[in-house]
């Protein structure tokens, strides 16, 4: 059996570079040896985002009583959170489905392993076969990295998969790790009522986002009760009665603390087995890749995660069009200047483009940066959430726009808009000259601009 393209891997590179193909025109397949919508859709993205408005909607039942409205007695019902959760999950999943079919991408749900740049070995439960392409597009996404420390199999050590699935909310948490992972989990079940600490071995939580932003992050954590440990070293988890003991090293000193469960969110790793055998140029990151997507095996491209460079879904769908469509001849180059990426943690948090840091060891001192806090935004009173702020970076020659940075209510919408300014390389005049409907969150952003132009209206 033989396709113009056959795609390894059902995610969001996966699918939407199959789909893309197959509205060209061309026979497609995709393998894919778990659910289709990869790790994002079924153990990640939107489960996560899913208990993650629960736990939304429980905290503003919790304050309603500061908007006159009384809601007595509250309670979580736990199952019919993941029920929820398990729905809409069956939901897209079935959406992509119906997609690849409509499309008319031949789906084989199997085990790939790449035999040469031409042949694909799928493994059934009740068999195999080899199907043969003339490209083949590699979207086999990751896997949670684990780090082998002692206790680490012991029960109640668990992954983030195996978090979103857990029969109970548990009295006490421990995540290994301040990343994106580990905070969004520690601010579920924070909110649900968990006692919740987070250990980061590194100086900072989420060491991606600009420093401010993960400063405020932190202080909204402990304000509500999540203690966060930085620069500690995790030394061994042990059993303890019903609870896990887990010992770590701090900059005071070593300490223990014993909790019902331990969270580990250390990352992930590229899944790389679908072609191990294979001479394919990889580096620490996983497979290299040109601005193309094309690998070092002539026809054979490579998408998502395990390209190293971003570990989203939004991205990987990203390259899946751009090798897609360079597989079918045409000649597009991928552009990362103005990536977007989201954290769902509450408040939101969101950035494109360069953090302070980076701006600076790019331009110096040749920078521009505002602020403005949502306290002083009449839309976040009114909803009752006023935490946080809208970071805005220029160069100081052209006040171009190279960086925004927010955490608020609303973050993950409000940064389409500054990934826009950043892809068109707007200024920040052209952001205060932009007329923004009131009283919105949006106007937020135009005021951080309107601080770094040294004209603000709305900041002292």
């Amino acid at each position: 059996m033989h396709y113009d393209i056959v795609v390894i891997g059902g995610g969001p590179g996966g699918y939407v570079s199959a789909i893309y193909a197959a509205k060209k025109g061309v026979r497609v397949g995709l393998v894919e040896k778990r659910d289709l919508g990869g790790t994002c859709l079924n153990r990640g993205c939107i489960p996560t985002k899913a208990l993650s408005h629960s736990a939304h909607i429980y905290q503003n039942l919790e304050n309603a009583r500061n908007f006159g409205i009384l809601a007595e007695n509250v309670k979580i019902d736990w199952q019919r959170a993941q029920s929820q959760k398990d729905a809409i999950v069956r939901t897209l999943g079935k959406g992509v489905e119906n997609l690849l079919k409509a499309n008319g991408v031949s789906v084989f749900r199997g085990e790939a392993k790449l035999e040469d740049e031409r042949s694909i070995r799928i493994r059934y439960s009740g068999g195999q076969q080899v199907i043969t392409a003339d490209n083949i597009i590699l979207a086999t996404g990751s896997k949670s990295a684990v780090i082998p420390f002692p206790g680490h199999d012991l029960p109640g050590v668990i992954t983030s998969e195996e978090a979103l699935a857990l029969s109970k909310i548990p009295d006490s948490m421990l995540v290994i790790g301040g990343g994106v992972i580990g905070v969004e989990m520690a601010c579920i079940y924070g909110s649900l009522g968990s006692r919740v600490t987070i250990v980061e071995l590194l100086p900072r939580i989420l060491p991606r986002a600009d420093e401010e932003i993960s400063s405020e992050m932190k202080k909204i954590l402990e304000t509500r009760g999540i203690k966060v440990f930085t620069e500690t070293r995790l030394e061994s988890v042990e059993k303890e009665k019903d609870l896990l003991k887990v010992n770590i090293t701090t900059s005071d000193g070593p300490r223990s603390i014993a909790v019902e469960k331990v969270l580990v969110a250390v990352g992930r790793k590229p899944d790389l087995e679908a072609f191990a055998d294979l001479k394919i140029n990889l580096n620490n990151s996983g497979v290299i890749v040109d601005d193309f997507m094309r690998t070092s095996l002539k026809n054979v491209y490579a998408v998502g995660d395990i390209t190293g460079k971003f570990q989203l879904a939004h991205v990987a769908a990203h390259q899946g069009i751009v090798a897609a469509a360079n597989a079918l001849g045409e000649n597009i180059k991928m552009d990362y200047r103005a990536v977007p990426s989201c954290i769902f943690t509450n408040p939101e948090i969101a950035h494109v483009g360069l953090t302070e840091r980076e701006a600076r060891e790019i331009y110096g001192d040749d920078i521009r940066v505002g602020r403005f806090p949502f306290v002083a935004s009449g839309r976040a009173l009114t909803m009752g959430e006023s935490r946080g702020f809208v970071k805005v970076i220029a160069d100081s020659r052209w006040n171009e726009i190279l960086g925004v940075h927010i955490i608020g209510p609303g973050a993950t919408e409000l940064i389409a808009e500054a990934t826009l300014a950043i892809r068109l390389e707007c200024t920040a005049k052209e952001l205060v000259d932009t007329i923004h409907a009131h009283p919105t969150l949006s106007e937020t952003l135009m005021e951080a601009a309107m601080d770094l132009l040294g004209t603000p209206i709305h900041k002292m």
